[in-house]
């Protein structure tokens, strides 16, 4: 099958291949799926680049964790399920084998259907930014009329979180760094967005909440945030943390405490089975019901795959970037 791998880390353009890989049979309790499209996330370039821990789990790789594509073999134990249109979750967690591929086989319960009314490529955009849009939402607990900090709303997990917010009645306020980050933000229901490189956050938030501050901040970076959550943020406030930047953080963690404030840290691939399938029902409840926006900023081929890593490595992209199998 033709797949994309690496056998070393490095740079995209200097460890990326396209070749023939051995194709994939569905183990006891597995299918495999003929992939139309894979998915990337910043986890992906990172594994890829090395550093900061991590290291090669397998002499060879084959990329990235979401994708879509159809059931057409089953394993052992799997009750039949070919022909099945379906997206994926953790696909290349702690498995050496990924979605930049052909065919991927992996637990049948990795691949859920896909309502038909949602393309291959917007199915490869689920698994890390819907579930985890939906998780950091979810563990918000934010009520009616809540106001909700949403950092860097141009991005993959944040344009779907602002669309989970409003859909609980929150009111959105969220950061971007240009005025075409702010009308996607915009696009996607957000209330009020502030620039963050021509205006001042705290100050912002002070004016947008009557001095008050937001009920919840859903972050992307703690590292370089945590220090404005006092200006930003009310007591007994909440802080939900998917993304950073570097391995440690310093808080104002007296603050914290004198304020009560809940500070909630997730890795989206190591969530409990109950939150998973909590998150999941309720992102493909939403799909059947076509109630969320979906932005795919590019689509290239396989073979352009470094070139894709480039893409979000920079940052600069708003949405999500998929590879075309």
């Amino acid at each position: 099958m033709r797949a994309a791998f690496y056998s070393r880390q490095g740079s995209a353009r200097e460890v990326l291949e396209v070749g023939e890989q051995p194709e994939p049979a569905p183990g006891p309790g597995e299918v495999r799926v003929r992939l139309h499209t894979s998915g990337i996330n910043p986890s992906d370039w990172k594994a890829r680049r090395g550093g900061a821990g991590r290291s090669m789990i397998a002499p060879l790789i084959i990329p990235h964790s979401d994708g879509a594509g159809v059931i057409d073999a089953v394993g052992p134990g799997v009750p039949i399920r070919v022909g099945e249109r379906v997206w994926i979750w953790n696909g290349q967690w702690k498995r050496p084998h990924g979605t930049a591929a052909e065919w991927i086989a992996l637990p049948s319960a990795q691949a859920v259907q896909l309502p038909d009314g949602t393309g291959y490529a917007e199915g490869a955009c689920l698994g890390i930014p819907g579930l985890t849009a939906i998780q950091a939402v979810r563990l918000a607990q934010l009520e009616p009329d809540a106001i909700v900090l949403i950092v860097g709303g141009a991005g993959a997990v944040a344009q779907y979180a602002i669309q989970l917010a409003k859909l609980r009645g929150a009111r959105v306020v969220t950061t971007v760094s240009s005025e075409a980050k702010a009308e996607h933000a915009r696009r996607v229901g957000a209330d009020d967005i502030i620039n963050y490189r021509t205006e001042d956050v705290e100050h912002r938030v002070k004016i947008l909440t009557g001095g008050r501050g937001v009920d919840a901040v859903i972050e992307m970076d703690l590292n370089s945030n945590a220090s404005h959550y006092p200006s930003i943020l009310r007591a007994h406030g909440t802080v939900i943390v998917y993304g950073m930047s570097a391995t440690e953080a310093t808080l104002p963690s007296l603050w914290m405490m004198h304020n009560s404030i809940t500070l909630r840290l997730f890795l989206i691939y190591d969530i409990s089975d109950n939150d998973r399938r909590a998150g999941i029902a309720e992102l493909v409840d939403l799909l059947k019901q076509g109630r969320l926006v979906h932005t795919i900023c590019r689509r290239l081929p396989l073979e352009e795959i470094a070139s894709a890593h480039e893409l979000v490595e920079r940052g600069d992209v708003m949405g999500n970037v998929v590879l075309d199998i």
